[in-house]
């Protein structure tokens, strides 16, 4: 049985994110590294319920037909979904769907609120299945007439997988066949060929032959444009982007959804971040890296590696003013610290700044120089694994004798090192409710902002 609540009587905002982790994401190699291999049940209803406060819209699933693991998996998403409706009003989940009955009628009977249809359309893709491009056209307008008459309040999106391969006068011989059924007709870059070039070209070509249909894009990451293209489809009048969290997916994965809100806020197209939890992005995106067993990749720009600094020239400045190596406002995106990591390319600052400041030993600038000299050496003799900091403790108690001084309690948190992790997780607990895996690293300062 398909949901009561009708998609004509929702207005889409200037920008509707179609996240598929949970099917797109599930792809990902990143799972067997730790030998994983899938999300479990539990996995999913936590991805799903952080999506939902996060403010995503629609969720893509896998068809139930797919495996009875599948099958339970979407019951579960949707009574996580059917629980959030009174507090974050309602999300729409997605069945991604072969042009098959079979496929349909699994979907149908989960309670899917649309069916995300998809045929192998470029000529290589083609040698999957074997049909010529009349067939493809002559099976999916039957079955897709079929079901938008039997099932009206079904949301309907058609792709031609591999659009971006497929020459233009071949796909649209398909999608006239196919625009008066559904709502939406996808764009997807199945193999990471588009270019910004290339998407702004088919986006104009297709909104101007299909004025009443819209448009959705899913771009894979192979030459890394994933982000810059669906950027460019967004600029250019696309309402509905594919993202997972951190971008993860098949092969190189695709759009990342918090970087895209990132860009897209530094870009100032603020109506298109509506509805959108922010200050949520960084946790979202430390609670998914948890489940890979992984810290935020570096690459995420959402991320706290994209507020942390090792150079002693940079710390130095950092100390003295934030903004001199940090240009974004993170902030806004729940990345509410710098991080500083002690290590061979220290200043003698950093030392003096981590042993008075954060360490509270009693010393000058003078002995910290003394001291960042010998640290800076001995870091490239320790044996693998050793904590920075305990060097430098060690020097210092040990080697120069420094004792601490007493600092009243109402000023030990104003800033804090992460040392452990416990400390980690009590401080992001406090902050955002998340456990941060990322922010364990030896030798770290933060600093808070």
């Amino acid at each position: 049985m398909t949901s009561p609540f009708q998609f004509k009587h929702y207005q889409p905002r200037p920008l509707e994110i179609i996240d598929t982790t949970l099917r797109e994401g599930s792809q990902t190699s990143l799972l067997h590294d730790h030998y994983k291999y899938f999300f479990t049940q539990s996995d999913k209803m936590e991805i799903a319920r952080a999506l939902i406060v996060y403010g995503v819209k629609f969720i893509e699933l896998f068809a139930p037909i797919v495996s009875p693991r599948e099958r339970e998996d979407f019951a579960a998403i949707k009574a996580v979904r059917d629980e959030l409706i009174m507090q974050k009003g309602y999300t729409f989940l997605l069945a991604h769907v072969r042009c098959h009955p079979d496929d349909v009628e699994s979907a149908v009977e989960a309670g899917a609120d649309g069916l995300n249809f998809y045929v192998r359309l470029s000529e290589t893709a083609r040698y999957s299945h074997g049909k010529d491009i009349e067939t493809v056209v002559k099976q999916a307008r039957s079955l897709i007439e079929d079901v938008r008459k039997n099932q009206p309040k079904l949301i309907l999106r058609f792709s031609g997988e591999d659009a971006f391969r497929t020459p233009e006068d071949d796909l649209f011989r398909v999608y006239d066949q196919i625009a008066p059924y559904v709502d939406r007709f996808g764009t997807p870059d199945t193999v990471g060929i588009a270019t910004p070039n290339s998407v702004i070209r088919r986006l104009e070509l297709l909104r101007q032959r299909y004025p009443t249909v819209q448009f959705e894009g899913h771009f894979h990451d192979d030459r890394g444009f994933s982000l810059i293209n669906a950027l460019e489809a967004v600029k250019g009048g696309m309402t509905y982007i594919n993202t997972t969290l951190l971008g993860v997916g098949d092969r190189s994965g695709i759009t990342s959804l918090t970087a895209l809100l990132f860009n897209l806020y530094i870009d100032k197209f603020y109506d298109h971040l509506e509805g959108y939890n922010l200050r949520g992005s960084y946790p979202i995106n430390v609670m998914f890296a948890s489940k890979l067993k992984k810290l935020v990749p570096s690459k995420e720009p959402v991320s706290l590696t994209n507020r942390t600094h090792t150079a002693g020239v940079h710390q130095r400045a950092l100390l003295n003013n934030v903004a001199t190596y940090e240009a974004f406002p993170l902030d806004q995106f729940g990345v509410s610290e710098s991080e500083m990591l002690l290590g061979p390319l220290s200043g003698w600052n950093m030392v003096y700044y981590f042993l008075k400041e954060i360490k509270y030993y009693n010393l000058d600038e003078a002995t910290a120089r003394e001291i960042a000299n010998i640290f800076k050496d001995r870091l490239y003799t320790v044996p693998a694994g050793t904590s920075p900091t305990e060097v430098l403790v060690d020097i210092a108690e040990n080697e120069f004798g420094l004792t601490r001084i007493a600092v009243p309690e109402q000023f030990k948190d104003k800033v804090f090192q992460h040392m452990t992790e416990a400390s980690v997780t009590d401080h992001l607990n406090q902050e955002s409710g998340e456990g941060n895996p990322e922010a364990h690293r030896q030798g770290a300062v933060s600093l808070k902002q």
